[in-house]
Protein backbone atom coordinates (compact mmCIF):
# COMPACT_ATOMS: atom_id res chain seq x y z
CA UNK A 1 0.00 0.00 0.00
CA UNK A 2 1.26 3.55 -1.10
CA UNK A 3 0.98 5.35 2.29
CA UNK A 4 -0.15 9.13 2.58
CA UNK A 5 2.06 12.03 2.91
CA UNK A 6 2.97 11.95 6.49
CA UNK A 7 2.84 15.63 6.61
CA UNK A 8 -0.23 16.35 5.26
CA UNK A 9 -3.63 15.76 7.94
CA UNK A 10 -4.91 12.01 6.59
CA UNK A 11 -9.19 12.87 5.89
CA UNK A 12 -11.95 10.62 6.26
CA UNK A 13 -15.50 11.26 4.28
CA UNK A 14 -18.17 9.40 6.30
CA UNK A 15 -21.95 9.02 5.03
CA UNK A 16 -24.42 8.16 7.48
CA UNK A 17 -22.32 9.35 9.92
CA UNK A 18 -24.79 10.74 12.92
CA UNK A 19 -25.67 7.22 14.68
CA UNK A 20 -24.54 4.20 14.51
CA UNK A 21 -21.65 2.54 12.76
CA UNK A 22 -21.09 5.72 11.05
CA UNK A 23 -20.86 8.13 14.19
CA UNK A 24 -18.66 5.75 15.81
CA UNK A 25 -16.58 5.13 12.82
CA UNK A 26 -15.95 9.26 12.54
CA UNK A 27 -15.38 9.20 16.59
CA UNK A 28 -12.12 6.47 16.05
CA UNK A 29 -10.64 8.10 13.18
CA UNK A 30 -10.98 11.55 15.16
CA UNK A 31 -9.20 9.99 17.88
CA UNK A 32 -6.80 8.99 15.89
CA UNK A 33 -6.22 12.44 14.39
CA UNK A 34 -7.64 12.25 11.08
CA UNK A 35 -9.83 15.40 9.45
CA UNK A 36 -13.32 14.18 9.87
CA UNK A 37 -16.19 14.91 7.33
CA UNK A 38 -19.54 13.91 8.34
CA UNK A 39 -22.75 13.78 6.11
CA UNK A 40 -26.17 13.00 7.07
CA UNK A 41 -29.66 13.43 7.13
CA UNK A 42 -30.09 14.37 10.25
CA UNK A 43 -29.01 17.86 10.51
CA UNK A 44 -29.82 18.00 14.72
CA UNK A 45 -27.38 15.17 15.24
CA UNK A 46 -25.02 16.40 12.70
CA UNK A 47 -24.93 19.65 15.04
CA UNK A 48 -24.12 17.60 18.51
CA UNK A 49 -20.98 15.81 16.97
CA UNK A 50 -19.58 18.94 15.25
CA UNK A 51 -19.58 20.74 18.70
CA UNK A 52 -18.60 17.45 20.03
CA UNK A 53 -15.43 17.13 17.34
CA UNK A 54 -14.45 20.83 18.08
CA UNK A 55 -12.45 23.59 15.74
CA UNK A 56 -10.92 22.46 13.10
CA UNK A 57 -11.17 19.07 13.59
CA UNK A 58 -13.98 17.96 10.89
CA UNK A 59 -16.70 19.27 8.64
CA UNK A 60 -20.18 18.32 8.92
CA UNK A 61 -22.91 18.87 6.51
CA UNK A 62 -26.33 17.91 5.92
CA UNK A 63 -26.92 15.71 3.07
CA UNK A 64 -28.99 13.40 1.81
CA UNK A 65 -27.14 10.94 -0.39
CA UNK A 66 -30.08 10.95 -3.16
CA UNK A 67 -29.59 14.57 -3.43
CA UNK A 68 -27.25 14.62 -6.14
CA UNK A 69 -26.92 18.46 -6.05
CA UNK A 70 -26.77 17.98 -1.90
CA UNK A 71 -24.16 15.57 -2.31
CA UNK A 72 -22.14 17.60 -4.32
CA UNK A 73 -21.93 20.74 -2.47
CA UNK A 74 -20.77 18.53 0.66
CA UNK A 75 -17.90 17.21 -1.54
CA UNK A 76 -16.99 20.23 -2.74
CA UNK A 77 -16.74 22.27 1.09
CA UNK A 78 -14.87 19.10 2.50
CA UNK A 79 -12.63 19.12 -0.52
CA UNK A 80 -11.67 22.72 0.45
CA UNK A 81 -11.24 21.89 3.60
CA UNK A 82 -8.36 19.08 2.73
CA UNK A 83 -6.65 20.65 -0.33
CA UNK A 84 -8.76 18.30 -2.44
CA UNK A 85 -7.38 14.88 -1.08
CA UNK A 86 -9.57 12.29 0.63
CA UNK A 87 -7.56 9.24 2.33
CA UNK A 88 -10.92 7.23 2.58
CA UNK A 89 -14.46 7.46 1.49
CA UNK A 90 -16.56 5.66 3.99
CA UNK A 91 -19.26 5.05 1.98
CA UNK A 92 -21.71 3.78 4.44
CA UNK A 93 -25.38 5.41 4.23
CA UNK A 94 -28.28 3.02 4.77
CA UNK A 95 -31.22 1.88 5.66
CA UNK A 96 -33.54 -1.10 6.13
CA UNK A 97 -36.90 -2.19 5.95
CA UNK A 98 -38.69 -5.49 7.11
CA UNK A 99 -41.13 -6.93 5.83
CA UNK A 100 -42.23 -9.63 3.47
CA UNK A 101 -41.27 -8.71 -0.03
CA UNK A 102 -45.05 -9.64 -1.76
CA UNK A 103 -46.48 -6.42 0.61
CA UNK A 104 -44.08 -4.35 0.86
CA UNK A 105 -45.20 -1.27 -0.71
CA UNK A 106 -43.13 -0.13 -4.12
CA UNK A 107 -42.48 3.20 -2.56
CA UNK A 108 -40.19 2.00 0.11
CA UNK A 109 -38.45 -0.51 -1.96
CA UNK A 110 -37.64 2.29 -4.14
CA UNK A 111 -36.48 4.40 -1.04
CA UNK A 112 -34.07 1.45 -0.10
CA UNK A 113 -32.63 1.07 -3.86
CA UNK A 114 -32.00 4.73 -4.03
CA UNK A 115 -30.47 5.21 -0.90
CA UNK A 116 -28.42 1.95 -0.33
CA UNK A 117 -27.22 0.88 -3.76
CA UNK A 118 -27.35 4.72 -6.29
CA UNK A 119 -26.88 6.87 -3.34
CA UNK A 120 -23.59 4.70 -2.62
CA UNK A 121 -22.93 4.64 -6.34
CA UNK A 122 -23.46 8.45 -6.49
CA UNK A 123 -21.40 9.29 -3.35
CA UNK A 124 -18.37 7.30 -5.17
CA UNK A 125 -18.72 8.81 -8.39
CA UNK A 126 -18.57 12.66 -6.30
CA UNK A 127 -15.91 11.69 -4.27
CA UNK A 128 -13.93 9.76 -6.83
CA UNK A 129 -11.79 12.89 -8.03
CA UNK A 130 -10.51 13.27 -4.22
CA UNK A 131 -9.40 9.64 -3.73
CA UNK A 132 -7.30 10.03 -7.13
CA UNK A 133 -5.36 12.79 -5.93
CA UNK A 134 -4.54 11.15 -3.00
CA UNK A 135 -1.91 8.31 -2.83
CA UNK A 136 -2.65 4.86 -1.06
CA UNK A 137 -6.34 6.52 -0.98
CA UNK A 138 -9.52 3.63 -0.59
CA UNK A 139 -13.24 3.54 -1.15
CA UNK A 140 -14.96 1.48 1.50
CA UNK A 141 -18.03 0.63 1.51
CA UNK A 142 -20.90 -0.73 4.10
CA UNK A 143 -22.04 -4.45 2.67
CA UNK A 144 -23.64 -6.34 5.15
CA UNK A 145 -24.04 -10.22 6.91
CA UNK A 146 -27.29 -10.02 4.45
CA UNK A 147 -24.59 -10.05 1.65
CA UNK A 148 -23.61 -13.03 2.67
CA UNK A 149 -26.80 -15.00 2.21
CA UNK A 150 -29.70 -13.57 1.79
CA UNK A 151 -32.36 -12.41 4.72
CA UNK A 152 -35.92 -13.54 4.81
CA UNK A 153 -38.11 -10.85 5.54
CA UNK A 154 -35.54 -8.44 4.74
CA UNK A 155 -35.12 -9.65 1.05
CA UNK A 156 -34.43 -5.75 -0.68
CA UNK A 157 -32.44 -4.87 1.84
CA UNK A 158 -30.58 -7.94 1.17
CA UNK A 159 -30.70 -7.23 -2.53
CA UNK A 160 -29.28 -4.10 -2.28
CA UNK A 161 -25.78 -5.25 -0.22
CA UNK A 162 -25.46 -7.95 -2.34
CA UNK A 163 -25.32 -5.18 -5.13
CA UNK A 164 -22.56 -3.28 -2.74
CA UNK A 165 -20.70 -6.35 -2.86
CA UNK A 166 -20.40 -6.81 -6.22
CA UNK A 167 -19.70 -3.18 -7.36
CA UNK A 168 -16.66 -3.32 -4.56
CA UNK A 169 -15.17 -6.47 -5.68
CA UNK A 170 -15.66 -4.68 -9.57
CA UNK A 171 -14.54 -1.31 -8.87
CA UNK A 172 -11.26 -3.17 -6.78
CA UNK A 173 -10.05 -3.73 -10.35
CA UNK A 174 -11.31 -0.85 -11.70
CA UNK A 175 -9.95 1.62 -9.71
CA UNK A 176 -6.36 -0.34 -9.35
CA UNK A 177 -5.79 1.86 -12.86
CA UNK A 178 -5.53 4.80 -11.13
CA UNK A 179 -4.18 4.03 -7.63
CA UNK A 180 -7.29 3.96 -5.78
CA UNK A 181 -8.21 0.85 -3.36
CA UNK A 182 -11.61 -0.51 -2.83
CA UNK A 183 -13.15 -2.91 0.17
CA UNK A 184 -16.24 -3.31 1.96
CA UNK A 185 -17.11 -4.09 5.28
CA UNK A 186 -19.74 -7.45 6.06
CA UNK A 187 -21.02 -6.77 9.60
CA UNK A 188 -23.22 -9.18 11.62
CA UNK A 189 -25.82 -8.22 14.03
CA UNK A 190 -24.52 -4.59 15.28
CA UNK A 191 -25.90 -2.05 18.11
CA UNK A 192 -27.72 0.11 16.20
CA UNK A 193 -30.84 1.84 15.84
CA UNK A 194 -31.75 -0.89 13.00
CA UNK A 195 -31.80 -3.18 16.10
CA UNK A 196 -34.85 -3.47 18.19
CA UNK A 197 -34.73 -4.34 21.80
CA UNK A 198 -37.07 -7.40 21.60
CA UNK A 199 -34.64 -8.86 18.92
CA UNK A 200 -31.25 -8.14 20.64
CA UNK A 201 -33.16 -9.56 24.04
CA UNK A 202 -33.38 -12.90 21.58
CA UNK A 203 -29.98 -13.20 20.04
CA UNK A 204 -26.94 -15.38 21.77
CA UNK A 205 -24.60 -14.20 23.43
CA UNK A 206 -21.69 -15.88 21.63
CA UNK A 207 -20.78 -16.68 17.80
CA UNK A 208 -21.26 -14.97 14.92
CA UNK A 209 -24.57 -13.65 15.64
CA UNK A 210 -23.71 -11.92 18.79
CA UNK A 211 -24.17 -8.69 18.95
CA UNK A 212 -21.71 -6.57 19.20
CA UNK A 213 -21.12 -2.28 19.30
CA UNK A 214 -20.75 -0.41 16.44
CA UNK A 215 -17.28 0.53 17.54
CA UNK A 216 -16.05 -3.10 16.66
CA UNK A 217 -16.76 -1.75 12.52
CA UNK A 218 -15.26 1.21 13.44
CA UNK A 219 -11.82 -0.89 14.44
CA UNK A 220 -12.77 -3.14 11.10
CA UNK A 221 -12.72 0.28 9.09
CA UNK A 222 -8.78 1.05 10.63
CA UNK A 223 -7.49 -1.96 9.87
CA UNK A 224 -9.41 -1.68 6.29
CA UNK A 225 -7.50 0.68 4.99
CA UNK A 226 -4.26 -0.18 6.90
CA UNK A 227 -4.52 -3.64 5.20
CA UNK A 228 -5.08 -5.00 1.95
CA UNK A 229 -8.03 -7.85 2.35
CA UNK A 230 -11.41 -7.10 -0.12
CA UNK A 231 -14.04 -7.93 2.45
CA UNK A 232 -13.86 -7.44 6.00
CA UNK A 233 -16.40 -9.44 8.38
CA UNK A 234 -17.47 -8.47 11.63
CA UNK A 235 -17.28 -10.73 13.60
CA UNK A 236 -14.76 -12.54 11.99
CA UNK A 237 -16.47 -15.91 12.10
CA UNK A 238 -18.62 -14.92 9.48
CA UNK A 239 -16.03 -15.22 6.84
CA UNK A 240 -16.29 -19.48 7.70
CA UNK A 241 -20.24 -18.75 7.07
CA UNK A 242 -19.62 -17.46 4.33
CA UNK A 243 -17.08 -20.21 2.43
CA UNK A 244 -20.09 -22.52 3.68
CA UNK A 245 -22.63 -20.85 2.36
CA UNK A 246 -20.62 -20.54 -1.19
CA UNK A 247 -20.07 -24.84 -0.89
CA UNK A 248 -23.78 -25.49 0.33
CA UNK A 249 -26.48 -22.72 -0.70
CA UNK A 250 -29.07 -25.15 -1.03
CA UNK A 251 -28.44 -26.39 2.45
CA UNK A 252 -28.50 -23.05 3.84
CA UNK A 253 -31.64 -22.31 2.05
CA UNK A 254 -33.06 -26.03 3.39
CA UNK A 255 -31.66 -24.85 7.24
CA UNK A 256 -33.27 -20.90 6.64
CA UNK A 257 -37.01 -22.60 5.83
CA UNK A 258 -36.65 -25.21 8.54
CA UNK A 259 -35.95 -22.22 11.15
CA UNK A 260 -32.15 -23.25 11.80
CA UNK A 261 -29.69 -21.22 11.04
CA UNK A 262 -27.39 -24.13 9.30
Amino acid sequence: MQKNDSTRRPSILVTGAASGIGLATARYFSAMGWYVGCLDRDAQALMGFEAELGPGQGMCRPADVTDHAALADAVAAFSQATDGTLDLLFNNAGIDAKGKFVSMPWELIERLVNVNLLGGMATIRAALPLLQATPGSMCLSTASASAIFGTANLAVYSATKHAIRGLTEALAVEFAAFGVRAADLLPGIIDTGMLGAKEKALLPKEGMLRVLPPEAVAQAAWDAYHGDKLHWYVPEELAAYDLHVTKHPETVRDDRIAGRLG
